[in-house]
């Protein structure tokens, strides 16, 4: 049955260099290093003034240095080329890197909420002055990091990770520096672990949209700005396209997402230069970068029992589980 063509096309492999130029390499070696120096200097004046807003805040700054650590390692990781065995190279570490990020956050946020409400249960006097300093300073170290991300955080998410965590630990530093100003003229020492819960319902805002964000990729789902219905017909479309199944769209990595799918030819195979026309359409219209396509002119059941869904125009649906009559063209080996 001659019918049956497998094309792995509209594969443009300098596409993905864009998205983690040197640029990013230098921004993380430079926010990870003030970072990591501010965490040091904040944690030790947290402890001398007795402010718990600040320990909270070093400790977030600390996961914040662990997951830029993180972020950078996936964002190398991404572009190292396929070989053998990962035949998608190690993009998909990228998902991983935003997964366990959002992850560490959460238990980051729990630890200073605990201290937190220690120190409303039984304040202790706060150095006002010492505080608002250390998080003038904190202010600008995160300031300066999350501007250097800032044209990454559009398309990866593994960069806007790193881009939303340091603008976070900014608005952060800022309300700490506000707390020590109130401690320092009305002596309210409850005003500093207050703020320590304020900072810990904002940092689980941010971080709950990341980890869902994130867990949704891993799980392999349809991107968010992907509409599948809308994949779905523009393929009907085309031209000799009488029917379509077994549509799969996926996150490879925070930026590169693939589509595979059966297309019914009654009319045979249409050509290269057809079939490259719908992947530079996918590309260009819904930002899938990695299409495969394969033809069938109908006459079998190709369906993949996958997912027990309507029939193509060629018989029943498959029995349930993986048999499927002609054994073909079924695509379950995924690599998510």
């Amino acid at each position: 049955m001659g019918a049956h063509h497998h094309h792995g096309h509209g594969h443009d492999h300098g596409h993905h260099h864009h998205h983690g130029d040197p640029g990013h390499g230098r921004a993380f070696a430079i926010a990870i290093t003030l970072n990591a120096l501010f965490v040091a200097i904040e944690f030790f004046y947290g402890f001398l003034a007795n402010s718990t807003a600040l320990m909270a805040d070093a400790g977030h700054n600390l996961s914040d240095v662990l997951s830029l650590m993180l972020a950078w390692g996936a964002a190398i990781l991404a572009k190292r080329e396929p070989s053998g065995r990962y035949t998608y190279g190690l993009r998909s570490s990228s998902i991983l890197a935003a997964l366990f990020n959002g992850m560490l956050l959460m238990a980051a946020t729990g630890a200073i909420a605990w201290g937190a409400v220690e120190q409303l249960m039984a304040p202790r006097p706060v150095q006002g002055l010492t505080v608002s300093i250390v998080a003038g300073v904190g202010i600008a170290v995160n300031g300066i990091s999350a501007w250097l991300f800032m044209k990454g955080s559009k398309d990866d998410l593994n960069i806007r990770g790193a881009y939303l965590h340091l603008a976070a630990d900014a608005a952060i530093s800022l309300g700490v520096l506000v707390a020590g100003l109130l401690v320092m003229y009305t002596g309210w020492a409850w005003v500093d672990p207050a703020v320590s819960l304020v900072i810990v319902v904002l940092i689980m805002k941010s971080t709950w949209s990341l980890l869902r964000e994130a867990l949704d990729m891993t799980l392999g789902a349809v991107p968010g700005n992907i509409n599948a219905a809308e994949v779905e017909k523009f393929l009907l479309a085309r031209p000799g396209v009488a029917g379509m199944h077994d549509l799969h769209i996926w996150s490879m990595s925070t930026t590169d997402v693939a589509l595979t799918c059966h297309l019914v030819m009654p009319g045979g195979y249409p050509g290269d230069v057809a079939i490259d026309e719908i992947a530079r359409g996918l590309k260009e219209q819904f930002g899938i970068q990695h299409t495969t396509l394969q033809t069938e002119q109908g006459t079998t059941q190709h369906e993949c029992s996958l997912h027990g869904h309507s029939p193509g125009p060629g018989g029943s649906a498959g029995a349930p589980g993986h048999a499927h009559g002609h054994g073909h063209g079924c695509d379950h080996g995924h690599a998510h």
